[in-house]
């Protein structure tokens, strides 16, 4: 591929010719300075407000989960979803090395251990045949029906696959072999709002779920995370240990639980009730722009990675691979030299030094990934959203 014919394309697809083309912008086109407005005028601009309940509704019925508990960050989130499920200090929990940090960060908080299972390449999620070939390999239960690593002694407790860039992984089948082994599955689900797996929404297939809504994600409220469940009393636990557990009292301060100030804010939660809104919108747009993406990368030698099957993607950062880290090394010196920002995958987890001590599997497919890998920009192109409302698309 020629570098330069796609700093072009990039340029004139987003209609740029001048600045520096980000990897994700936000985009407000909404009720979000309405809701703003009216949560500053009302005085209730903390935790406290009706725009944070507005929001929480708002997600579970955009994803079709019976309770969403709102929370300052994605990784609040997911902290909270792994304690909801049952994971304990001294236990260890089953991920994929290809992640963000906040996943294996929001494991150690708890004071559990990361154990990391490679990704298919298809997905680039956790892999069911991999984690199969773990778990027989070095599960054992024992007479609580829980099952326990045979290396270590620790009980294996949780299973957190993520949705990388908003693809979903092969979540049915690793839910199937968490019930056989009767190990909790929590999903790492932070980039994948809109996103679906045999049209049902990801987040709704294990005990409990994590979303972002960080400033880069397809929706944002600057900075704030949502915890799915479809357990009302989690939901009501979680709602109470993110509220640092406070019982309820006219005037009294009682708390009965060790607990967190992961409260979402009332001005967060108003500007992500506006960004909801046009949540579906935006992920057309971006499905789009995966179009225009497809038709490009077919005249080269360079695949662009789509979803996978029995999917719909929201496709929050798009990705292409490479031939190998030499050219993936050249790609993004080029790109960000001439205006275009492009981003490797992650290191893998457990190269960091705070996790080079954790238990591995193979890591064939995510050694791959991670030398090949590339983000290539993926905003929503708003100059499109307005043309297909003069064309009717969204009536």
């Amino acid at each position: 591929m020629n570098f330069s014919d796609f700093t072009a394309f990039v340029r004139q697809t987003f209609h740029d010719d001048n600045g520096f083309i980000i990897l994700h912008d936000p985009r407000f086109i909404g009720n979000e300075r309405k809701y703003l407005l009216d949560a500053m005028d009302s005085n209730f601009v903390s935790s406290v407000g009706e725009y944070v309940t507005k929001f929480e509704t708002a997600i579970a019925e955009y994803t079709g989960s019976k309770y969403a508990v709102a929370a300052m960050n994605g990784t609040a989130a997911l902290h909270i979803a792994m304690l909801l499920a049952g994971v304990k200090q001294n236990e260890e929990v089953i991920t994929q090395p290809v992640s963000f940090i906040a996943t294996s960060n929001a494991i150690t908080y708890i004071g559990a251990k990361p154990v990391y299972v490679d990704v298919d390449k298809e997905t680039m999620g956790l892999s069911p045949e991999k984690l199969e070939s773990f778990l027989k390999e070095n599960a054992v239960k024992h007479a609580d029906g829980c099952s326990y690593n045979n290396k270590t002694g620790r009980r294996f407790a949780a299973v957190v696959p993520m949705h990388t860039f908003g693809h979903p992984c092969l979540i049915e089948d690793i839910a199937e072999i968490c019930e056989r082994y009767n190990i909790p599955l929590v999903e790492d689900a932070a980039e994948s709002i809109g996103s679906l797996y045999k049209g049902k929404h990801t987040g709704l297939f294990g005990k409990t779920a994590a979303l972002s809504f960080n400033g880069n994600k397809v929706i944002t409220t600057g900075g704030g995370g949502m915890i799915l469940t479809q357990d009302e009393k989690l939901a009501k636990l979680a709602k109470h240990i993110t509220t640092t557990a406070k019982v309820p009292h006219r005037w009294e301060y009682n708390h009965d639980y060790t607990a967190y100030n992961y409260r979402l804010t009332n001005l967060s939660a108003a500007l992500g009730l506006g960004q909801i809104e046009n949540c579906e919108k935006f992920v057309l747009i971006k499905r789009e722009l995966v179009e225009k993406y497809k038709e490009f990368f077919a005249k080269t030698d360079v695949k662009f990675f789509t979803e996978p099957k029995d999917c719909r993607s929201n496709y929050w950062l798009n990705a292409i691979i490479l031939k190998d880290r030499e050219e993936r090394d050249k790609f993004l010196t080029y790109t960000n030299d001439n205006g275009v920002m492009t981003r490797p995958i992650w290191v893998l987890n457990n190269k960091l030094d705070m996790y080079k001590g954790c238990q591995c599997g193979d890591l064939t497919n995510s050694q791959w990934l991670e030398d090949r890998v590339v983000n290539i920009p993926s905003s929503v192109i708003i100059d499109n959203y307005y043309e297909n409302i003069k064309q009717g698309k969204y009536n």
